[in-house]
């Protein structure tokens, strides 16, 4: 015999050989058990999640010839063998995406009337029923009202919603899910030590992944990617079959992100780019890896460090921000959808890094906002740049005494950072300087501002600016002063009242106002420079 594909090799012959749907096999265990039989079933699922394979497992239960009415079909019997085969008589099984005309339901259904040949029951299996045409349906459904004892109804469909609410409500319907990952390589690691097959753990886990929920999927896949690799599942053969991003370059968006790197950002997406990318593929990659490392910011034991891949999650996990990394996973998410709208998906991926790079949470629950204004993005020398850096300011005096207001505004703006340590210093209120040691304060409501990875970056900015090695100390508690991000959020409320102001005052705005009623939206009044 020639070889024969996983998808049909490994199709399960009883209802304990199925992976999943549980909530499925339990009531159609209990009601064949019971002897509580309906004439028609409706199996419903996206493809490949066993809905045709529950319901030949079904015929068997109804049909075996050694164990009667059962929920443990032998499997050896004629009956049982020959459903295996697709050659039971009572068995009729029809494809209705090709048999959609009223003639052939009326065809089908004419010799409903007859007892069956050989089995208990005459069985109809029914796939992709949704396909049939509404005179289709009217003829399906006098038999469905007043069927004859001897005759079972299995349906399938991919789409319930186009069945006609007449022939829902006769069928008992059952939900199949789509399968998790972990259960679908639970599975082909069984498949993989029966076949003698030498597969990569991290192959198996991508062949899951990308079966998204379809246990043939994964077959068909694990076939393709054993063709692929000479009879191996290697993960990076199977990551170029299936055209997949390294997730060494996702790992390194994520670290770049981390340290605010925007040339060095660009430099991994233009490693990317050498390979032939789908970047609306890196984008799902880019959201499965911001998952994992919000797991292991919050639920800790639902994340695996013990992977070269997990310790660098874990390294991040411990760097990053948790509320940040929540708006990074909102960006991407948006991102995705607007992806196909950019003018290539190259420049539209990497837009969506920048503005990843660009923004942080609002700590007053409110929507993501951009960097204050006061706070100017600093210049990056480019690589063998010479130039000289600004030249550092007076330092701040030292001991008790604190810096002026002003002073740490503009020390604060002029500091070589970006992202979530640039967020750190305009949050923070100047307290002190005592020899090497700066020490800041920072209010509550910004406290997730602050951790290790973040307050280091800040104090080698201020090394660097003063010439000297410098620690920061950052206290938690009310500032005594306004803060640079304080600061830049009034002179943007005073130039926002300012510009409703002068629109209040425009006479053609008064006009309008007067003559048909009209109202000013304050959220569409933008300063000049913003529009």
């Amino acid at each position: 015999m020639g070889y024969q594909v996983l998808a049909r090799k490994w199709r399960p012959h009883r209802f304990d050989e199925m992976v999943g749907q549980a909530h499925v096999l339990r009531a159609l265990g209990n009601g064949l058990a019971n002897g509580r039989l309906h004439h028609a079933y409706l199996f419903t699922g996206t493809r490949g999640v066993g809905k045709t394979t529950v319901a030949r497992i079904l015929a068997k239960c109804l049909n075996c010839e050694s164990k009667g009415i059962t929920d443990i079909p032998c499997g050896t019997c004629a009956a049982c063998a020959e459903i295996d085969a697709g050659r039971f008589v009572d068995l009729i099984e029809v494809d209705a995406a090709s048999r959609t005309k009223v003639e052939d339901t009326r065809d089908l259904l004419d010799n409903v009337q007859y007892a069956p040949t050989r089995g208990r029951f005459k069985i109809y299996l029914i796939d992709e029923v949704h396909m049939l045409s509404t005179h289709s349906f009217n003829a399906l459904l006098k038999t469905l009202e007043e069927p004859p004892e001897h005759v079972k109804f299995l349906l399938a469909t991919t789409d319930p919603q186009r069945l006609p609410v007449t022939v829902l409500s006769r069928c008992l319907q059952f939900n199949l899910k789509p399968l998790m990952p972990d259960m679908i390589g639970g599975q082909l690691e069984k498949i993989s030590a029966e076949e003698g097959i030498e597969a990569e753990k991290s192959a198996i886990e991508r062949l899951a992944r990308a079966a998204d929920g379809s246990m043939r999927d994964a077959l068909s896949l694990t076939d393709q990617a054993l063709a692929f690799g000479g009879g191996q599942l290697v993960d990076a053969e199977v990551r170029d079959m299936l055209g997949s991003i390294d997730h060494d370059f996702v790992l390194d968006l994520l670290e770049r992100l981390s340290e605010g790197d925007g040339p060095g950002l660009l430099d991994t997406v233009a490693r990317m780019a050498e390979t032939s990318p789908d970047f609306a593929e890196a984008l799902a990659e880019l959201l499965a890896m911001l998952h994992q490392l919000s797991l292991a910011q919050t639920v800790p034991s639902m994340f695996d460090a013990e992977t070269p891949e997990g310790a660098r999650l874990a390294g991040l996990s411990e760097r990053l921000d948790a509320a940040w990394v929540q708006l990074l996973y909102q960006i991407v998410l948006h991102g995705r959808r607007d992806l196909p709208l950019a003018p290539d998906p190259r420049a539209g991926f990497e837009m969506i890094l920048l503005r990843m790079l660009a923004f942080e949470p609002d700590s007053g629950g409110g929507t993501p906002q951009a960097p204050a204004p006061s706070r100017p993005a600093p210049a990056r020398p480019a690589a063998g740049d010479s130039q000289p850096p600004a030249p550092p300011i007076a330092a701040p005096p030292a001991a008790t005494t604190p810096a002026g207001n002003e002073d740490w505004h503009r020390l604060a703006a002029a500091l070589s950072l970006s992202g979530m340590a640039q967020a750190l210093a305009n949050h923070c209120d100047w307290v002190a300087r005592d020899g090497q040691r700066v020490t800041l304060q920072i209010d509550e409501g910004h406290r997730h501002l602050v951790n290790d990875n973040v307050t280091v970056r800040l104090a080698e900015a201020l090394s660097e600016h003063f010439g000297e090695a410098l620690s920061v100390d950052i206290r938690v508690g009310p500032v005594s002063s306004e803060t640079p991000a304080a600061a830049a959020e009034r002179v943007a409320s005073d130039r926002q009242a300012r510009a409703r102001e002068q629109i209040e005052a425009d006479p053609n705005i008064a006009a309008l106002k007067a003559t048909f009623s009209a109202e000013v939206i304050n959220e569409s009044i933008r300063p000049r420079d913003q529009e």
